[in-house]
C-alpha cells in the first residue's frame, strides 16, 4: 500500500522560508524504477496546481511562479521528497500536497495524472 505523508507546513512572514517533507512508503523499488514525485498546492477557491515535479530518472520541472525560489529534491536513501521554499510570498499560501505516479514521462503535471496522494500540509504566508 502506497503511503505519502507530508510534514513541515506552517506560518511565515513574507520573505521567509519553509521546508516541506513527504515520507514515501509502499512504492516498491521506486528508486530503481521510473516514478514521478511531485508537489501540488491548492489555495482556497482555486484549482489544485502543480508546483514542482521530479523524476526518479533525474528530470525536474517547476511552475514559473516558483522558479528560483523553490527547490524540489528526492532523497532515495531516506525515501523522502523535499520542497525547500524560500522568499515566500502571500500568494504561496495554500495546502501543499505530495503526489506520485509511475512512468517515465512526468509532464504535463496535472492532478488527474497522479495516482497517489498525501493528506496535505498547510502553508500560510502573511504580509
Amino acid at each position: 500500500q502506497v503511503q505519502l505523508v507530508e510534514s513541515g507546513g506552517g506560518s511565515v512572514q513574507t520573505g521567509g522560508s519553509l521546508s516541506l517533507s513527504c515520507a514515501i512508503s509502499g512504492l516498491s523499488g521506486y528508486t530503481s524504477s521510473a516514478y514521478c514525485m511531485a508537489w501540488f498546492r491548492q489555495a482556497p477557491g482555486k484549482e489544485r496546481e502543480g508546483v514542482a515535479v521530479v523524476s526518479t530518472l533525474g528530470s525536474i520541472k517547476y511552475t514559473d511562479s516558483v522558479k528560483g525560489r523553490f527547490t524540489i529534491s528526492l532523497d532515495g536513501g531516506k525515501a523522502t521528497l523535499l520542497l525547500q521554499m524560500n522568499s515566500l510570498q502571500p500568494e504561496d499560501t495554500a495546502m501543499y500536497y505530495c503526489a506520485a505516479r509511475g512512468g517515465y514521462w512526468c509532464l504535463p503535471q496535472l492532478p488527474q495524472n497522479f495516482a497517489y496522494w498525501g493528506q496535505g500540509t498547510h502553508v500560510t504566508v502573511s504580509s
